[in-house]
């Protein structure tokens, strides 16, 4: 007797993305520090990363989290660039932090740096770093021992979750991660034709697999958080796809979330900025050319624009 093909349960219907526009964003405005407030009360940023290769990339998102309006700057790199990333960013305390042979942060560091890390109100770990198999041993250490501030995964931090879904559970939702698509290709076990597919669907599959904010980067950024809707960035062009953008981005939902916002809309909101910063750039220099560290310099105004009545 023939058996009968077993039939396919109908996918469940997924919504419809909500677009990021000005009357949203002023309908939902940012923390504002109090005029009779210090730098502590706008909140501590710690940005982990770099390496000999690109030591560069730290810098573009703790230059971005200070644009963004984080009131105190931290910067935890390797030791053999610590001396000159301090340079570049004279507004930044700078950890040197021992290093692999391969020139990766060493998981040692970790216990240096951790009360600084959880005396932070947000912290970003990825821009940069090397060597998967360090990153990843730095990272158990980091997440077995934070507690309390928001934390942004970017780039080669996201690799460790793919292995290991479940080690994000201790955080409680206060993790922003900041896939392109093969790195949630990477994070879902699948390919990048089956991201493309269907957008929408993979970021609710990783929003509820690591129960974090995903922002899925391209050409239209996806975001959302568990239980939230989803949101769509349809603003920026093509000059936003360079060298450095993405750490920028990561930067500017970091330093955010040190003002105050939630981690869903610190993504929100950086994801939009980052792109009007683009359209900004584009009408100044063209629509391709523009530089990744010019971004930063951006978003002041466009803060400021943003939380006009």
């Amino acid at each position: 007797m023939k058996k009968r093909n077993a039939q396919r349960q109908p996918l469940a219907p997924v919504p419809q993305p909500l677009t990021i526009s000005l009357p949203l964003l002023r309908e939902w405005p940012l923390p504002q520090p109090d005029e009779a407030g210090d730098k502590e009360a706008r909140g501590r940023v710690l940005v982990i990363g770099g390496g000999p290769e690109m030591p560069g990339a730290c810098i573009l998102a703790a230059t971005a989290a200070a644009r963004a309006g984080a009131g105190k700057l931290q910067i935890a790199t390797g030791r053999s660039v610590a001396p000159h990333v301090a340079v570049s960013v004279p507004e930044a305390r700078v950890f040197a932090l021992p290093e692999t042979r391969t020139g990766a942060l060493a998981a040692s560091g970790v216990a240096k740096i951790i009360a600084h890390i959880n005396e932070a109100r947000a912290v970003l770990v990825g821009p940069g770093m090397i060597d998967e198999a360090a990153i990843a041993r730095f990272l158990k250490q980091l997440l077995a021992r934070i507690a309390g501030p928001a934390l942004v995964l970017d780039a080669n931090a996201l690799a460790l979750l793919a292995r290991a879904p479940a080690s994000l559970t201790r955080q409680h939702g206060r993790v922003v991660l900041t896939p392109h698509t093969e790195e949630m290709a990477e994070l879902l076990n699948t390919d990048e034709a089956a991201i493309e597919r269907d957008r929408t669907r993979a970021l609710l599959a990783a929003v509820a697999r690591f129960d974090a904010v995903v922002v899925l980067k391209g050409r239209e950024t996806l975001i959302a958080a568990p239980g939230s809707r989803v949101y769509v960035n349809r603003a920026g062009n093509v000059g936003l796809a360079t060298s450095g953008s993405g750490d920028t981005l990561a930067g500017l939902i970091t330093g955010l979330c040190a003002r105050g916002a939630a981690p869903l809309q610190a993504a929100v909101w950086g994801v939009y900025l980052h792109a009007s910063a683009g359209e900004r750039l584009a009408r100044k220099r063209g629509p391709l050319g523009y530089l990744a560290r010019e971004l930063p310099d951006e978003i002041p105004t466009l803060l400021a624009q943003l939380n006009r009545n």
